[in-house]
């Protein structure tokens, strides 16, 4: 039976951390609410990690509070119960089975035994429960750690990057398993790169880059703000199309491979327009950007390292010799 009561929250005051010189975090100030999945994004090096860590009390702010409910994770009576996590999915001892594994962890926080067989079975694992973690495969080794998340029967849990390593069979589940437990009332925070799978498991979003909080809205919110809704169209009768739609007082462009494109969200006026003068459309329909293509738009000045994808333009030949001659200077 479960233990679970009500959803917590997460409220991040100015949070702020240091590294010498290098500003992982940089202010923060958002709040993780119970019954959504809140979904954590941010290019590579923004400090999701580090914030996530400095949440469970593994580092220590250099500015600023986070709290959970009103206390600090170190305050938690039994913290394992109250919040749950998967930062790093081998956080285990190899040398332990699965079971052994979570039993330490259920010993040390109050958990009953019994709690044990029931979260292996929720996650799939049951039938390796007793063999050596150190042969766990990268997708097993994520049930388990979610599986340790998930043992005090947490009202808020916290995962970064859950479904690393899993198949295509095992994201279907963790996307279902985060979904419940928001439906449940819990409070689901995740951090993750699969922006289609952020796109169907998320309700909200925070999104950081270099440290700082770039957005802290909806889904629906943050793809409108972020990107470009138009109409495509279609249509054998171009010109006398771009007629209409001009007398409506409405901007039509061509874009190049025999379609038409219109700003806003004008999909059924323009519709109308092309019934009520008998123009012929093959197709009349409203473009959204992809949850990737608002995100890459609005973090394109924070991302730390920019790959290339131009093929280099000198033979191999002169790339070795000007390597030679730059480490040469080096």
């Amino acid at each position: 039976m479960s233990r679970f009561s009500v959803g917590g929250m997460i409220e991040l005051t100015g949070l702020t951390k240091r590294y010498g010189e290098k500003v992982a975090v940089n202010n923060l100030t958002f709040g993780v609410r119970p019954g959504i999945v809140t979904g954590f994004l941010g290019p590579n090096g923004a400090g999701k990690s580090t914030t996530m860590r400095m949440i469970l009390g593994l580092d220590r702010p250099t500015a600023g509070d986070v709290r959970i409910d009103g206390k600090h994770y170190d305050q938690l009576k039994d913290p394992l119960t109250y919040i749950g996590a998967l930062l790093e999915a081998k956080a285990w001892h190899g040398g332990r089975s699965a079971y052994n594994h979570l039993l330490c962890l259920a010993q040390s926080n109050g958990i009953p035994g019994s709690r044990v067989r029931e979260v292996l079975d929720t996650v799939g694992l049951t039938a390796v429960a007793k063999k050596k973690t150190k042969g766990f495969s990268m997708g097993m080794g994520q049930r388990l750690g979610i599986a340790g998340a998930l043992l005090g029967d947490p009202r808020i849990l916290m995962f970064d990057e859950p479904v690393n390593g899993l198949d295509p069979e095992g994201i279907h589940w963790i996307r279902n398993l985060m979904k419940s437990l928001a439906a449940q009332g819990r409070t689901v925070f995740v951090s993750s790169h699969l922006m289609s799978e952020m796109a169907l498991t998320a309700d909200h979003l925070v999104v950081i880059g270099q440290g700082r909080l770039l957005a802290d809205t909806s889904m629906p919110d943050f793809i409108a703000r972020n990107s470009r809704a138009y109409v495509r169209i279609r249509t054998p009768q171009r010109e006398r199309l771009l007629d209409v739609l001009h007398e409506a007082g409405i901007t039509a462009v061509e874009n190049g491979n025999g379609t038409l494109e219109v700003d806003g969200g004008k999909s059924e006026q323009i519709g109308e327009l092309a019934a009520r003068h008998q123009v012929v459309l093959h197709e009349l329909s409203p473009q959204q950007a992809s949850l990737e293509e608002a995100f890459m738009q609005l973090t394109a000045e924070s991302v730390e390292y920019h790959a290339h994808t131009e093929a280099p333009t000198r033979p191999p030949q002169q790339r070795q010799q000007q390597w030679g001659a730059d480490w040469k200077r080096s």
